[in-house]
């Protein structure tokens, strides 16, 4: 009973800390437009998020390491909630460069620890509920933060401090439990020859995903703004595309379970790009087309990366999962950091409907490379791969190894601690080889 509530409250706080992320990305973008920030320092502003978060998923388990899990995350939840009122009291476009990479170093550190104590929890027969359940609570309460800026507004204190609010009883879970401290958080295994090698079409995808979704979570409420959209229009249009995305990912995801993945990939990269452009040729103003334009492009848009991370699980060999997933992540990364930046001089030199130019480039660029991949090598039979499983936006290592995907990389794992070390000390890491067919894709 005792391990049920504290993977309801760990649920809370997580679902608390995904609302104020989701209210924050959306209010920064749309009332840095109304504060008439330059488009470039918009996109840099999405970008400081992608540095900050990429960065605290690498130095976080530093951290904790150090200091313990509940020390370090009240540290995150407090400098998190700091930081949104910084960005209430001081209303400057470089300031809120600097203050949204350092929410996400803090973002990323939270969410990791609140992970972290799932997967102690998780076992072999209850990961594949406890991620799922975890990954729907999060696209959940990110949408509805993201809802309730229509209720808000942009203007004035009341949402940067609720914002704030959401991050400080995010603490609450962790701060009240009387549970031992997880195993130590998970460091990104990073190899990227090993998941180019193991799948390229992956290694693009990630990076290509991270290029649109970086442009468009950035830069899209902007591009709702200056449509001529109030903020609750805003909200509402970024909630559609939210929930279409993520109610898209069990279909798709399933279907790839069925067919060749690299087949979905192209017809969902081929559907993004060619919403793209109906956006960039029609322009809608507001109204009922551009809420129905968004939505097929989240439907399309959202369940591409998580399809890509199971086709390179197809051809990653027994206990490589945790570093071909932390590979995609890093490239994810890399996307998310430069896509704002790029689409941001376009919509300056050309218009702002030019966000669309980059979303579909690369969501083309994704169904072509998959196409000429799939002349090149055979799938996996249906029968021997993993069964796809839906992600959330923002994932972290820890969210790695919740997934139950990574199963077989704890099989091949031997961990030895010695006794006299603390129990957040991890000493050594074996992983004995085995004689697997290689395979690239």
């Amino acid at each position: 009973m005792a391990s049920v509530i504290k993977i309801y409250a760990l649920f809370l706080g997580s679902a608390l800390l995904m609302f104020g992320g989701g209210l924050q990305g959306l209010l920064l973008s749309v009332r840095g437009a109304e504060e008439e920030f330059s488009l470039l320092a918009l996109g840099l502003i999405g970008t400081g998020w992608s540095v900050g978060f990429v960065a605290g998923s690498i130095m976080v388990p530093m951290i904790v390491r150090k200091v313990g899990h509940i020390r370090a995350y009240s540290v995150m939840a407090a400098i998190g909630t700091i930081t949104i009122l910084l960005n209430l009291l001081w209303i400057n476009d470089i300031g809120w460069i600097v203050l949204r990479a350092l929410s996400g170093f803090c973002f990323a550190g939270a969410a990791m620890i609140v992970e972290s104590w799932l997967n102690e929890v998780a076992d072999n027969k209850s990961r594949g509920t406890i991620f799922s359940i975890y990954v729907t609570i999060n696209l959940a309460a990110s949408t509805v933060g993201q809802i309730a800026m229509s209720i808000t507004g942009t203007a004035g204190y009341l949402p940067f401090v609720i914002g704030a609010i959401s991050f400080i009883c995010a603490l609450l879970p962790t701060a009240l439990t009387s549970s031992p401290q997880p195993r130590p958080l998970a460091s990104a295994k990073l190899d990227l020859p090993l998941l180019i090698k193991t799948s390229p079409v992956a290694a693009v995808a990630a990076f290509c995903c991270g290029m649109a979704n970086g442009s468009f979570g950035t830069l899209a409420p902007v591009y709702g703004y200056e449509q001529g959209l109030d903020a609750s229009g805003i909200a509402l249009l970024f909630s559609i595309a939210a929930i279409a995305g993520a109610v898209a990912q069990i279909p798709f995801g399933r279907l790839s379970d069925r067919i060749d993945r690299r087949q979905v990939m192209i017809g969902l990269g081929a559907g993004s790009a060619v919403v793209g452009l109906l956006i960039v040729v029609i322009n809608p103003s507001a109204g009922w087309l551009m809420y129905v334009l968004f939505g097929l492009y989240g439907l399309a848009a959202n369940p591409l990366y998580p399809i890509a991370v199971a086709h390179a699980n197809d051809f990653a060999k027994d206990g490589d999962f945790a570093k071909i997933a932390g590979g995609m992540l890093l490239i994810l990364g890399v996307g998310l950091a430069i896509g704002p930046a790029i689409a941001s001089v376009l919509m300056s030199s050309i218009a702002p409907m030019a966000l669309f130019i980059i979303t579909a480039i690369f969501h083309a660029a994704v169904a072509g490379f998959a196409f000429l991949r799939m002349r090149v090598r055979k799938s996996v039979d249906a029968a021997d791969r993993a069964p796809f499983q839906p992600m959330d936006r923002q994932v972290t290592p820890e969210s790695i190894v919740l997934d139950p995907r990574a199963d077989s990389d704890a099989e091949d794992e031997v961990i030895v601690r010695h006794e006299s070390a603390a129990p957040e000390e991890l000493i050594e890491t074996v992983e004995p080889k085995r004689d697997v067919q290689d395979g690239t894709v």
